[in-house]
């Protein structure tokens, strides 16, 4: 894997918390996290439900509030980043409108920045090809598969030309044949994009087979176990998950996993 010391910082965290109100009083979600992510990198977040990866990647993308700490993306708050178009987001469930095509819900965020027509189809067309989906841009959401409708959301989200991809378990409700398949994808993408990936997963071999670093973390109140800077080259075929490479740092992530269940709540 490429040397990421010298890349420009992308996302800042230092001392981050970030605590919900609830009837029954405070929760902690994310307590006293740091983290540097630099350009580029793709990075997953991993641990069991409830350790706050989703909240964390949340309040990159200004959908949380912190309560504690500092937080940047791109050198700016991320309510600033969110308004200067910083990033894109890809969501659980792909959330297309059944009423409009594939083309027409890849559109829709180009729609609302006020892009010309002539761009708008122009983008819709290109990133419809980089995920593998050209020709289906009349297709409705529900003629295609789930896995095709994930990459249509992915292609939503990359749209508008962000250098920053946010991804909150996207592969999470498919089957493991088409998860294989869009994780390879995933990384052509990637790799032909250059883009930073925070990706939130809840499989190790997914985070490991992906990820250029993992971020482990521990049941709540969310704190960061390990940070794992892969060894695995580039290139990556699907057999790389037999090579030794690939089992121990698989090791390392379930071991940060167990690790994380001693920390004190």
């Amino acid at each position: 894997m490429k040397d990421t010391l010298d890349r420009a910082t992308v996302i800042e965290a230092k001392g981050l918390d970030l605590a919900f109100q609830t009837a029954d009083g405070p929760v902690q979600a994310l307590k006293d996290v740091t983290l540097t992510v630099g350009r580029g990198e793709f990075v997953s977040f991993i641990g069991p439900s409830g350790c706050g990866k989703t909240t964390f990647l949340r309040a990159i993308a200004a959908l949380e509030t912190p309560t504690g700490g500092m937080l940047s993306v791109n050198g700016m708050t991320p309510d600033e980043a969110r308004r200067a178009r910083a990033y894109g987001y890809v969501f659980q469930a792909a959330g297309l409108y059944p009423w409009r095509t594939i083309a027409g819900n890849v559109k829709l965020p180009l729609e609302i920045m006020g892009f010309p027509r002539a761009e708008q189809d122009r983008r819709v067309a290109q990133v419809l090809e980089l995920v593998d989906l050209a020709g289906f841009g009349k297709k409705f959401p529900w003629q295609l598969s789930g896995g095709m409708q994930q990459r249509a959301s992915i292609a939503r989200a990359l749209a508008f030309d962000a250098d920053i991809l946010l991804m909150d378990e996207p592969f999470g409700a498919l089957d493991e044949i088409v998860r294989d398949r869009l994780n390879e994808e995933l990384l052509k993408l990637w790799a032909r994009t250059g883009k930073t990936i925070g990706f939130v997963t809840h499989s190790i071999p997914e985070a490991v087979y992906l990820s250029t670093k993992i971020v482990v973390m521990s049941p709540r109140p969310g704190r960061i176990t390990d940070v794992i800077d892969s060894p695995l080259p580039q290139e990556r075929p699907l057999d790389i998950r037999d090579s030794r490479e690939f089992i121990e740092v698989a090791h390392r992530v379930r071991e940060g996993l167990r690790a994380g269940h001693s920390y004190e709540v």
